[in-house]
């Protein structure tokens, strides 16, 4: 069988969780940096000018992370990523999204707003696009990066008054990941699930960035661990159940998954709806203020499409109900 070909970035979140799945999967796959010299095949393949783009074995171009594990999922199942309990698997759907979408306010917060990690990320970018063709050229895209990417801070929603909300919510989850892996290897068990790849896409990022590394390693030494370890996942065990992991994780869902994700969602969604240029809501505590973006409004329209479909699961409405989730998922 021929090689699925992975082009993606270090640098990127999406693109290391779609590299790590396949690892998990022992998926024979070839890791393509993306950079001018691979341009016009990613053109080829690519719908939309972002990674990770991956090509399978039948010559057809897939994006978007979550749509591409899922669709492998599907079709090699084993080891598997999902939990055979519909309860937990669906809420390891909803951790995912959560890592993808609000997890990637903290990445993206602390990568481009603080100077040394915005010189340090602009500076690898520049090495893997422009390195083959001399310093000068990776100067000048270092520049250019940086002053792109500090540009689209607003994307994210990070300004002067998220600001402290972002890096509250980034130490909270962190303490209570911390406490949570104490006693287990991933974060359903002894095997890694959809949610340790969502989540585990944008720590690994922070990881890599002076601020939040720091951060890491003063807070959360077992997230470090669970993030060296995420980089080639292995089974060691099975999934465990809902109630040996309710005591730890459901601080996540209630504290973070609920109090503010589900809820931004929410008003992001309804201002696409609206057609507003730009959202207010309160978290707790806090007003939040940016500009919608429409791929986190259909996100929340596929979240809500598992939870209809998984909502008879047993305990899955006692879970959601008990976290303050349900009320956000069973809008319509």
């Amino acid at each position: 069988m021929s090689n699925y070909r992975l082009f993606g970035s270090e640098l990127s979140p999406y693109s290391v969780k779609v590299r790590s799945y396949f690892r998990f999967k022992d998926l024979p796959h070839q890791w393509i940096p993306r950079s001018p010299a691979v341009q016009v095949e990613f053109q080829k393949y690519a719908k939309l000018p972002l990674v990770p783009l991956v090509v399978t074995p039948e010559d057809e171009g897939v994006q978007d992370s979550t749509p591409i594990i899922e669709r492998i999922e599907a079709a090699k199942p084993e080891p598997s990523i999902i939990p055979a309990d519909p309860a937990l698997a669906f809420l390891s759907a909803l951790l995912e999204e959560y890592g993808d979408e609000w997890g990637n306010k903290w990445m993206f917060h602390y990568r481009w707003r603080y100077l040394a990690d915005c010189w340090s990320t602009a500076e690898r970018i520049a090495q893997q696009m422009m390195g083959a063709q001399g310093p000068l050229a990776v100067a000048q895209a270092r520049t250019a990066i940086a002053e792109r990417m500090t540009g689209r801070l607003s994307f994210v929603g990070s300004n002067d008054r998220t600001q402290p909300l972002i890096e509250a919510s980034f130490k909270r989850a962190l303490a209570i990941l911390e406490v949570h892996l104490q006693s287990r290897p991933y974060l359903l068990g002894a095997r890694p699930a959809l949610a340790d790849f969502g989540l585990w896409g944008q720590l690994y990022e922070a990881a890599t960035d002076p601020t939040p590394s720091a951060i890491m390693r003063t807070l959360a030494p077992k997230v470090m661990e669970w993030v060296q370890r995420m980089v080639s996942p292995a089974v060691a065990g099975p999934f465990e159940s809902w109630s040996t992991l309710a005591p730890t994780l459901m601080p996540l869902f209630e504290e973070e998954v609920s109090a503010l994700f589900l809820p931004w969602s929410v008003a992001n969604a309804a201002a696409i709806a609206a057609g507003d240029m730009t959202f207010e809501v309160a978290l707790a505590g806090a007003m939040w203020i940016q500009e919608p973006q429409k791929y986190h409004a259909r996100s929340l329209a596929e979240i809500r499409r598992k939870y209809l479909a998984a909502k008879d699961a047993t305990g899955l409405e006692a879970i959601l109900r008990d976290s303050g989730c349900l009320q956000w998922l069973a809008q319509t």
